[in-house]
């Protein structure tokens, strides 16, 4: 099983020192998010593209490789090939029609030939020779130039012949470190999960700080979308999660503060904190989910007296995005579901928000507000390692059982659906049930009470999470399933 992948076109047109560094980049990258997958698996860089070699004996995780390749950062496309020694026009013909001859069947097709090196024949030649060859001796509608119902592609490189079998679109941008980092504030809800997702995309290692204003169910919520963002699509890199106790400062400004300006000053008051734990990361800007106009606070005035409180870089990576665009791209990426289930906790709701603030009202109303309930919030904060997101909240998190084997317990597969779709989970001789994540909640408590029941994921973060969670709703027949070795199928078990 051979892969074939090709860099982001922005990575190709860089000065050759640079592009080089992007280029080792994306392999590194590779082999450690496959390198779970099975050791086995090679991960090769020239100074065109990167090949993803995998033994026939791990073929049965081929859909598992093209979705790490969907989802790594820096890649412009990939395909699944078959490589052959290169031999004369006749041997193409023949390797391309063991390949692709029964699939021609009542399709029109054409042939297109990608060559590098020295050859006695031309990419036409080929094209015009395969493809007469396929047009004769298969069942195929015939030749269409245009807009056939399928493409035959072969690229030739010196002594090698691929011949494509699928060709699938990568997730574009830059490889994951090749830019410095940056901390995202991120609530869980739209716009912070969607602005986090594009500075992971674009190749910066993205942190996470959240403000906590709603207790520990939102937390385990914000915590639960952001390891999914982290292992989706950055977990190449370690990260940091911050968590930063944002309810009394939220409390002062409702008692201190005039109700149209309580908006404008909440977010200074974040970018304050932000500020501060930037600089302890070393990280040089801060990210929001901020768009112009969509809420009273985030018009152009209102953000310009905001970022007057820091001197630190604010990035807006959906300043000029419509509402539905972000929430199209969250369905797109996963993380729709999560922000569904995720409660609103605006902090302050002004009855008559300002739309022009002026620095100097502002600074007035801050003047009587106790910075010292700041600096405690900062002080208190959190940090963990993306991957440590299930430790306890504030020291309160009840212990969840965690079982290697179900015994007579009811197995609950709470995966993503396309995590679930891709990877089933069959046990034999046990009862297993889907529920996603997102009706965990509803569902739970129509299920039989005198049953127990086993949460699984594939890491165990998002299944001690939620079984976190129910325990402290007060059920107490939930725990966790965690094999001790992967259950078939589940290659990357284990954190």
């Amino acid at each position: 099983m051979h892969f074939v992948v090709k860099f982001f076109p922005e990575i190709t047109i860089k000065s050759n020192p640079v592009r080089k560094r992007m280029s080792r980049q994306l392999k590194d990258n590779l082999q450690r998010l496959l390198r779970p997958l099975d050791d086995r698996i090679q991960v090769r860089k020239d100074w065109e593209k990167i090949d993803v070699i995998a033994p026939d004996a791990v073929a049965h995780l081929g859909d598992r490789i093209e979705a790490v390749l969907s989802h790594t950062p820096g890649i412009a496309n990939y395909s699944r090939v078959r490589q052959f020694p290169l031999g004369d026009l006749q041997d193409i013909y023949r390797k391309t029609l063991s390949v692709w001859g029964p699939a021609l069947k009542d399709k029109t097709f054409c042939v297109r030939v990608k060559r590098t090196g020295q050859h006695d024949f031309k990419s036409l030649d080929v094209e015009q020779y395969v493809g007469g060859g396929l047009n004769v001796n298969t069942e195929a509608a015939g030749v269409k130039l245009r807009n056939p119902d399928i493409t035959v592609k072969l690229e030739i490189r010196h002594d090698k012949l691929n011949v494509v079998e699928e060709q699938h679109p990568g997730l574009g941008g830059f490889p994951l470190g090749t830019q410095d980092p940056v901390l995202s504030l991120i609530s869980g809800g739209f716009d912070s999960t969607v602005a986090s997702y594009l500075t992971m995309k674009r190749g910066i290692r993205t942190h996470f700080l959240f403000f906590n204003l709603g207790g520990r169910q939102h937390e385990l919520g914000v915590k639960e979308v952001a390891y999914y963002l982290w292992n989706k699509y950055g977990a190449s890199h370690r990260v940091r999660f911050v968590t930063v106790p944002f309810d009394q400062v939220v409390a002062e400004i409702l008692e201190r503060v005039d109700d149209s300006h309580m908006g404008v000053i909440l977010k200074r008051m974040m970018l304050r904190a932000a500020s501060v734990i930037a600089r302890e990361l070393e990280v040089d800007a801060v990210v929001t989910g901020e768009a112009i106009a969509q809420v009273s606070s985030q018009t152009l005035k209102n953000l310009a007296v905001i970022d007057r409180v820091t001197d630190t870089l604010v990035l807006r990576p959906l300043v000029t995005s419509d509402k539905s665009d972000i929430i199209k791209t969250s369905r797109a990426i996963g993380t729709e579901a999560f922000t569904a289930q995720i409660p609103e906790y605006c902090g302050v709701i002004s009855i008559k928000p300002t739309t022009r603030a002026k620095i100097e009202k502002v600074e007035a109303e801050e003047n009587r507000f106790d910075f010292a309930i700041l600096d405690r919030a900062i002080a208190d904060r959190n940090i963990q390692n993306i991957d440590q997101v299930i430790e306890e909240v504030d020291g309160q998190a009840p212990e969840v059982e965690i079982r290697s084997e179900p015994g007579d317990a009811v197995v609950i597969d709470i995966r993503h659906p396309e995590e679930e779709e891709l990877d089933p989970l069959e046990l034999e001789h046990r009862e297993v049930q889907v529920i996603p994540f997102y009706r965990l909640n509803r569902s739970f408590a129509q299920l039989d009470p005198e049953r127990e029941y086993l949460l699984y994921c594939a890491r165990g973060v998002m299944s001690r999470l939620h079984a976190s969670h129910l325990l402290d709703e007060g059920y107490r027949n939930v725990g966790v399933y965690r094999p001790e070795k992967s259950v078939p199928g589940s290659d990357r078990e284990q954190t």
